[in-house]
């Protein structure tokens, strides 16, 4: 990745204009923010994922735990959060704790300045002279690149995290999923050579997005989208996948391609961004996995679920081996530790400490 490309040295047109594929280049400075899927490369994520799991390792014992709150002590970190979230909001609050981060947070606009006429640029400009980093979600989609490119151009730059962006782009989700999958799939060859089936809306969920994009960096991956014809992939995504040389298979017949899968990616209706309540009228009901479907599907098969659900998935299969979804909530916990300490350049501190005193696997 070419380093020499800084977001203060490019205009915002010229920036906005580029394609994903290239915009990654402009986040890996100091400060490094996490903005795309498209700015991870494979070793990128081996090496998020390997210090995740040695975060979660020391944590267990008391002086592991007391061990990593003093990492970030130092730091401030503003959630930010125009969106509605619950789980997104906790994982990154919760590994804030576990590294000693310090947070102030605003989870509803209309009780900041905002209310008053402020633009969010503006509102976000504030928020970085009180922290070292902001943690953002937002309904407006690329508005995590704006503020990035903006603080770039001030004399107080600090990273920033994109907990969601419209309905395009959900980064640190998309590495929970792949922490997820190369956690499951480590006895069994790892992620490369897999089938991953995506179910439900695809058109509008980011996390499918993210995901997607991820699974290019892999070997002879296949992927499944499965969906109402409305609520299909986009063709934006199935371009990158094209240039990217991976396989995919686009279908609405589910019960066809569940056997085959190494891993069922199930989505909810993603009814919020209706215009006309149109989700409505459209019948999901073949888009549903249960305990009847157990015995169909691979042994080592896993379920997922970004969360929330819906009727996509039946309570019936939560404690199945089958099911990862709510290790995968934890997972997220780990992994968003593991980038936030990347972020402030203090990973090694967590490695020497882990060679020194090997915590329990």
């Amino acid at each position: 990745m070419d380093t020499d490309k800084k977001l203060s040295g490019i205009s915002w047109q010229d920036f906005k204009a580029l394609p994903l594929t290239e915009k990654g280049a402009y986040f890996d400075g100091t400060p490094p923010h996490t903005l795309i899927a498209q700015q991870f490369s494979r070793k990128k994520i081996r090496d998020l994922c390997a210090l995740a799991t040695r975060i979660k390792r020391i944590n267990k014992r008391r002086e592991g735990a007391n061990f990593l709150k003093t990492l970030l002590c130092d730091k401030r970190a503003m959630l930010y959060f125009a969106q509605p979230s619950s789980r997104t909001y906790l994982s990154f609050n919760a590994a804030c704790q576990i590294l000693g981060l310090d947070t102030m947070d605003v989870r509803d606009s209309s009780t900041s300045s905002e209310v008053k006429g402020e633009s969010p640029e503006d509102s976000v400009r504030t928020f970085s002279s009180y922290a070292d980093m902001i943690i953002m979600r937002h309904p407006k989609g690329g508005f995590a690149e704006r503020v990035a490119w903006m603080m770039a151009h001030t004399k107080r730059e600090i990273p920033i995290l994109n907990a969601g962006s419209g309905a395009d782009q959900h980064p640190t989700q998309a590495l929970l999923d792949i922490y997820t999958l190369k956690r499951s799939f480590e006895k069994i060859g790892g992620v490369d050579g897999k089938n991953i089936v995506f179910v439900g809306d695809l058109a509008r969920g980011r996390t499918v997005r993210s995901l997607a994009w991820l699974l290019t960096l892999y070997d002879d991956v296949t992927l499944y989208f499965v969906a109402p014809e409305s609520l299909q992939i986009g063709r934006d995504i199935l371009d990158l996948l094209d240039a990217a040389g991976t396989r995919y298979v686009v279908t609405d017949d589910f019960a066809a391609v569940m056997p085959d899968a190494d891993a069922i990616y199930m989505t909810r209706i993603q009814d919020e961004w209706d215009l006309r309540g149109e989700s409505s009228s459209i019948d999901t009901s073949s888009f549903r996995i249960g305990a009847e479907h157990m015995a169909v599907i691979k042994d080592s098969a896993v379920i997922m679920h970004p969360l929330p659900r819906r009727q996509e998935i039946s309570t019936e299969i939560d404690n199945d081996p089958h099911a990862v979804y709510w290790r995968q909530m934890r997972n997220g916990m780990w992994i968003r530790a593991a980038l936030i300490l990347t972020t402030f350049g203090r990973q090694d501190e967590v490695n020497r400490y882990y060679d020194d005193y090997k915590p329990e696997q």
